[in-house]
């Protein structure tokens, strides 16, 4: 998750946890801006993927990909020379979406299971059923 280290007389946007300094860039932040996006159309949800993104790549973009990175709360949070699958599977999908025409993926139509692949919704009384 994005965090943003205090300035002089300014607090720090969020609390990371002594034990916890470790970011291993999870979905949850990402998906949550890309629903919030689809169904409000509020834009400050793009603003905000946009930021983790350019965190993304200032913090823990690495010669051929993204690592986990070690300490948030430093400027040079460290990296952690190790990439989990939900970052590609996951983490870069809703990103790639929330950047994406809204009509790319109709919820109408289609659901994320909880590894973030789209599923059509079953209708009873459809013609596939």
């Amino acid at each position: 998750v994005w965090f943003r280290p205090p300035r002089e007389g300014d607090p720090a946007d969020m609390v990371v946890a002594e034990e916890a300094p470790f970011n291993l860039l999870r979905p949850e932040a990402l998906e949550s801006m890309y629903y919030m996006w689809y169904f409000t159309g509020d834009h400050k949800y793009r603003e905000w993927a946009h930021e983790i993104m350019l965190a993304f790549n200032r913090s823990a973009r690495v010669e051929n990909g993204f690592s986990s990175v070690d300490d948030v709360r430093r400027e040079d949070p460290g990296i952690k020379d190790e990439t989990e699958s939900f970052f590609f599977a996951e983490t870069m999908k809703y990103m790639s979406l929330i950047f994406s025409p809204r009509e790319t993926l109709d919820h109408e139509e289609f659901v994320f299971n909880s590894e973030a692949h789209p599923l059509r919704v079953w209708r009873k009384g459809a013609k596939d059923d």
